[in-house]
C-alpha cells in the first residue's frame, strides 16, 4: 500500500486554502482558518480520527463565515478522496454515536465514492463564537460531496457548542473506522470490484 496522504490547494476570489492530510497519522493538527471555533472542530477531527492535518485558509471573513467554512470542507473532502486512492482494503462502512454533556450526535458513513448527505436535528443557538451554527450542517454536506461519502448525521441537545462538537467528534471516529485498512482484505470492498 502506498502512503495514504494528500495535499490539496484551492484558490478562489473568496478563499485561499492549503490542506494536507495523512490518514494513518497520530492526530497532529496545525489549523488556521481565521474562525476559532472551526479551528477547534478541525483539531478535534484530527485528534479523534488520528489523522495528521494541516489547514491554512485566508478567507473573506469581512463578508461572513460561509465561504471559509464551505471551501475548507470542499478542500478537505478533496484531500480525503485523494488520500483514499482506489479505496482498496478499507473497511468502508462505520457508524459512531458521541455524547457531549446533554448533547448527542450520530454519524453513519459509507466511503463509497457516491456522495449523499442527510441531516436531522437543529442547533439551539444561532452562533458559537464567530461560527454560524447551521454552517456545521453545510460543512458536512460539502465534505461528503467532495470526498464521495454517503453521510447520515443527526444531533440533539440544548447547547450548540456541545451539539456541533459532538457531531465533529462522531465524524472523526466514523471516518477513522471506515477508512482504516482491514488486514483481511486486499481488494476493494464492493461486489462490483471497485468504488
Amino acid at each position: 500500500m502506498s502512503e495514504r496522504t494528500a495535499a490539496v490547494s484551492r484558490t478562489t476570489a473568496e478563499t485561499d486554502i492549503d490542506v494536507t492530510l495523512e490518514l494513518d497519522g497520530d492526530g497532529e493538527a496545525t489549523v488556521d482558518t481565521g474562525i476559532g471555533f472551526l479551528d477547534h472542530m478541525l483539531e478535534a477531527v484530527a485528534e479523534h480520527g488520528l489523522f495528521d492535518l494541516t489547514v491554512q485558509c485566508d478567507g473573506d471573513l469581512d463578508v461572513d463565515d460561509h465561504h471559509t467554512v464551505e471551501d475548507v470542507a470542499i478542500t478537505l473532502g478533496q484531500a480525503l478522496d485523494e488520500a483514499l486512492g482506489d479505496r482498496r482494503g478499507i473497511r468502508r462502512f462505520a457508524d459512531r454515536t458521541v455524547p457531549m454533556d446533554e448533547s448527542r450526535a450520530e454519524v453513519v458513513v459509507d466511503v463509497s465514492g457516491r456522495p449523499y448527505f442527510r441531516f436531522e436535528g437543529a442547533f439551539e443557538q444561532e452562533r458559537v463564537g464567530e461560527f454560524t451554527s447551521v454552517m456545521a450542517r453545510h460543512f458536512l454536506r460539502s465534505l461528503a460531496t467532495n470526498a464521495g461519502l454517503t453521510l447520515h448525521a443527526s444531533v440533539d441537545g440544548e447547547n450548540a457548542h456541545h451539539q456541533i462538537e459532538a457531531l465533529f467528534k462522531a465524524l472523526a471516529r466514523a471516518l477513522d473506522d471506515a477508512t482504516r485498512l482491514d488486514e483481511r482484505r486486499s481488494d476493494t470492498p464492493s461486489t462490483k470490484g471497485e468504488l
